[in-house]
């Protein structure tokens, strides 16, 4: 599979579904002059409950019909794809500029007052190698404590769309009130759809008496590192030749990827729905 080396050739975006729309919009505010391609795996999500094996299979399959429609760089814009996949995508595309999205333990340890940080993510992404190196890691370096929750079926309703729907308020009373009962005072966001939940989060640490918990999101940091490598391999598109073009594509429903990107996003770009 051919990869561009041409700066105005798009960016490729994927995710197991809509949460990696959350990274989409620090890239868009970070790098305004990108075309940008979203590729929504829906049809095979969520990631979460399937095999590493599994996993790595799509992030292939996915690589292949980005590059195939001339990705010069790709964003896992998912943690659990990240978890399984990220290095057998870079060991088959080895001059690939690939950034991946991990939860965010560094900064989480560098804000925490008391050691204790709760981490919020998919089954998958907590029992992967990876993030269990980089808890050990971070462990080992900064002294601080990681609490590890799942959040079984959020990344499922919040999928649904209905973002304030009483399901995601109860899971998310269910899942961040037994790390606030031990200590917890920073909180990350460990999968990208967790950060269209911020506001039912919020509530819940109000509800709480605990609006002092920091909650800390990736999307920020995703998109630095996509620009940097982008600008040390000289595939940075600075121009401002007219606007930046964005494409969605999904293997699930493509009406639902376009109200997504309206409902979450206020944009309303070409949504194609593939079978990949």
């Amino acid at each position: 599979m051919q990869i561009a080396h041409a700066p105005g050739s798009p960016i490729g975006v994927f995710d197991s579904g809509v949460g990696g729309l959350s990274v989409l919009r620090h890239i868009r505010a970070q790098l305004p002059h990108e075309d940008l391609m979203y590729f929504a795996d829906s049809g095979h999500a969520p990631y979460g409950d399937k095999t590493e094996q599994y996993v790595v299979d799509r992030a292939l399959a996915v690589t292949d019909y980005l590059l195939s429609h001339g990705a010069k760089a790709l964003v896992v814009a998912c943690n659990t794809a990240t978890v399984a996949a990220i290095k057998a995508v870079r060991a088959k595309y080895p001059e690939l500029p690939v950034v991946g999205v991990e939860p965010g333990l560094k900064p989480a340890a560098a804000a925490t007052h008391n050691g204790k940080v709760g981490v919020l993510a998919t089954a998958r992404t907590l029992k992967g190698d990876k993030f269990l190196q980089l808890r050990e890691q971070i462990s080992a370096a900064t002294q601080a404590e990681f609490l590890l929750q799942p959040a079984v079926g959020l990344v499922d309703e919040i999928e649904k769309g209905n973002l304030h729907a009483p399901a995601i308020g109860a899971m998310l009373e269910r899942y961040i009130a037994p790390l606030l009962e031990q200590g917890a005072d920073t909180l990350v966001l460990g999968c990208t759809h967790y950060p269209f939940v911020r506001d039912g989060i919020e509530r819940v640490l109000r509800d709480h008496a605990r609006a002092d918990v920091t909650l800390i999101d990736t999307g920020d940091a995703v998109a630095r590192q996509l620009g940097r490598l982008l600008e040390a391999a000289g595939l940075l598109h600075a121009g401002a030749d007219g606007k930046a073009i964005l494409r969605g594509y999904t293997t699930g429903d493509a009406a639902a990827l376009a109200q997504a990107f309206a409902d979450l996003l206020g944009l309303k770009p070409d949504v194609e729905k593939v079978d990949v």
